[in-house]
């Protein structure tokens, strides 16, 4: 069976076609900056073509993206009718979906309804299903959801101390994100490890432009960073992370701001590049700290510290950690930020391989022979958990 797998972002869409017979990657792309000078980077057969195709929607993305799956001079499929199922991306299910879900007009109205939890996905994601539906009509659909995997965590560790009748009015709860990556890293470190994901007690460090961590026990999310909404936890590139909240009223009082305004400083203008001002780009930032810029070091020695000081909370959450893990843009690659955080645990007996954790985007033990906690590299791959469950579901 061949899925399509289609991730809509809020000015993105990513795309792989998966033959599940071995999980062979056919082809994959990304359709960056919709509604902008938008292009296409599609990659099949080891080749890579990036085509310029501004579109102002995700519907027209998808259509091209479709016509690049079909072209004759490099053919990942010879006929839509090849593809036999779909699976999409959601970011925000609430507590509606704990499971992936066969999308039907009822799923799509409730993913609409969780809109206002992630403003910039959903509708996304929405248009990306009814695109799909139109391209590929009869074709069974999966909607797999970023929150479903924390749907675990006790119902103690994600209400927040506000009035509850704001939890029974309007469900203000923690519900995470990122919960594909840390499912798929969590089982797989432990494959790695030749143990069983039930036998463990991980903490995944998600970080890429978006960044979360999750405490994994028994296999299961029992505690993650981001909360009600992809602001809350760690500061990220862009995203402010947890604040005291009166800063936000504070500023808003101050600058006569509504709160779309707010927000968007929030989303868009904080993290690292609100302290710094240098870029979006962790290795921009880092570039700018080898030139001695002292803003851009204290972004990345702030965004370091955090993530050590969740990594250590959740030692509490779980009452101990066997392994500590990386991925994402950031966690695979930047070799200097993974020391950092580690840096910062060593009181815990922790501590980095240099030798070994010299590597970029490959599955790796990194920690030294004598630390306390293993930690590792492991590539995320949420397409592929993506294509499982859809092939899962399909069949039925």
């Amino acid at each position: 069976m061949k899925i399509l797998v289609v991730n809509c972002g809020s000015s993105s869409l990513k795309y792989q076609l998966i033959d599940m017979n071995g999980e062979k990657l056919i082809a994959k792309g990304t359709y960056e900056r919709i509604g902008e000078e938008s292009f296409l980077t599609h990659k099949i057969n080891g080749e890579s073509y990036k085509l310029k195709n501004p579109v102002t929607n995700h519907k027209d993305a998808l259509d091209f993206s479709i016509e690049q799956l079909l072209n004759k001079e490099h053919p990942a499929i010879n006929d839509l009718s090849e593809i036999e199922a779909v699976g999409h991306r959601i970011v925000q299910g609430a507590e509606y979906f704990s499971d992936s879900a066969l999308i039907d007009e009822d799923v799509i109205r409730k993913i609409e309804d969780c809109a206002k939890l992630a403003p910039l996905h959903n509708p996304a994601a929405v248009i990306g299903i009814r695109a799909c539906q139109e391209l590929l009509p009869g074709v069974p659909m999966v909607a797999v959801f970023d929150t479903a995997f924390h749907q675990t965590i006790p119902e103690n560790r994600y209400t927040y101390p506000i009035p509850y009748e704001y939890y029974k009015k309007y469900k203000v709860r923690k519900y995470g994100a990122h919960g594909t990556s840390h499912y798929y890293v969590a089982n797989r470190v432990a494959e790695l490890m030749g143990k069983d994901v039930k036998d463990l007690k991980i903490v995944n460090c998600h970080l890429g432009q978006g960044a979360s961590i999750c405490a994994i026990q028994g296999g299961k999310s029992v505690e993650t960073s981001m909360g009600l909404t992809p602001l809350g936890g760690i500061p990220m590139c862009a995203r402010a992370g947890d604040l005291d909240p009166s800063i936000v009223t504070f500023i808003m009082k101050n600058e006569n701001l509504t709160p779309d305004e707010m927000e968007k400083i929030l989303n868009n203008e904080s993290g690292m590049w609100g302290i710094c001002g240098v870029a979006k780009d962790v290795r921009d930032i880092e570039s700018a700290v080898n030139d001695g810029n002292k803003m851009a070091t204290r972004a990345l020695d702030y965004f370091k510290y955090r993530v050590a000081q969740f990594i250590a909370k959740y030692a509490v959450s779980m009452q101990g950690i066997d392994v500590i893990t990386f991925t994402a843009g950031i966690g695979e690659n930047q070799i200097r930020v993974r020391k950092g955080i580690i840096d910062y645990l060593k009181y815990m007996g922790v501590k980095i391989d240099d030798d070994r954790n010299n590597v970029r985007s490959e599955e790796k033990l990194i920690s030294s022979d004598d630390s306390t906690i293993s930690v590792w590299i492991v590539p995320t791959n949420e397409e592929l958990v993506i294509a499982r469950d859809t092939l899962r579901l399909s069949s039925k």
